[in-house]
């Protein structure tokens, strides 16, 4: 990494991105001093993995009144009213067990959180999400939810693939997308695509990404 700032990083990437993509700053690895580094330099879109931390750091930066939270790791059922009480994106919905309990807790709580389905394009057993036939079998049980607002997929590619593999997953993504939003569904929208990180982010936005999840390439080595 070299020796720019934060701020400087922020400027040249953001240069570089569509006013279409919107850039969610990883955090999960960063302190709220650097959270509040990045949101000098512009950026209002902050991703967590983990509820705990961004429960922390969100008490920490109370005083940014405008800051959007964004889950994008791993949600455990035990975690989910947590969950709909911070953040205004979770990303990483994998299971229609969860979203149907997050759909239950938004109604309880009179909230109404943006939800990305987490699918994977490609078989890979380290990561959590739908395969496409089982996503597509549950999507009347999806659109049922009427608290959530299901905004599109989001997709992690499986590691090793070669630049043109990551590519032909992301426009995988972007065809399913549209797929499932021919179908004309009552309550689910793919009008947004979360992918593409620090090391396929160009790929992804070529693919048509709206949302990408940047940390490194944001904040360095850490």
């Amino acid at each position: 990494m070299s020796s720019e700032s934060i701020a400087e990083r922020i400027t040249r990437i953001r240069a570089t991105l569509p006013p279409t993509v919107r850039l969610i700053a990883v955090s999960k690895y960063v302190s709220a001093v650097e959270m509040r580094a990045a949101y000098n330099a512009g950026i209002r879109d902050f991703g967590e993995s983990r509820v705990q931390d961004a429960e922390a750091k969100k008490a920490e930066l109370q005083d940014l009144e405008d800051i959007t939270w964004h889950l994008i790791g791993h949600l455990q059922s035990n975690k989910a009213r947590k969950a709909v009480q911070i953040f205004d994106f979770i990303h990483s919905c994998d299971s229609l067990k969860i979203v149907q309990k997050l759909d239950i807790i938004a109604g309880e709580l009179s909230k109404h959180p943006y939800i990305f389905i987490q699918v994977k394009i490609l078989p890979d057993p380290q990561k959590h999400g739908w395969e496409i036939g089982q996503l597509l079998a549950d999507l009347p049980e999806l659109d049922r939810c009427d608290n959530l607002r299901i905004e599109g997929l989001m997709v992690i590619p499986p590691l090793g693939l070669e630049s043109g593999q990551t590519l032909a997953l992301f426009e995988q993504a972007r065809e399913l997308a549209g797929t499932i939003a021919a179908q004309k569904w009552s309550r689910i929208s793919m009008q947004h695509l979360s992918m593409g990180m620090s090391e396929d982010y160009p790929l992804a936005v070529e693919a048509g990404a709206t949302f990408v999840r940047l940390g490194q390439i944001l904040f360095g080595d850490v």
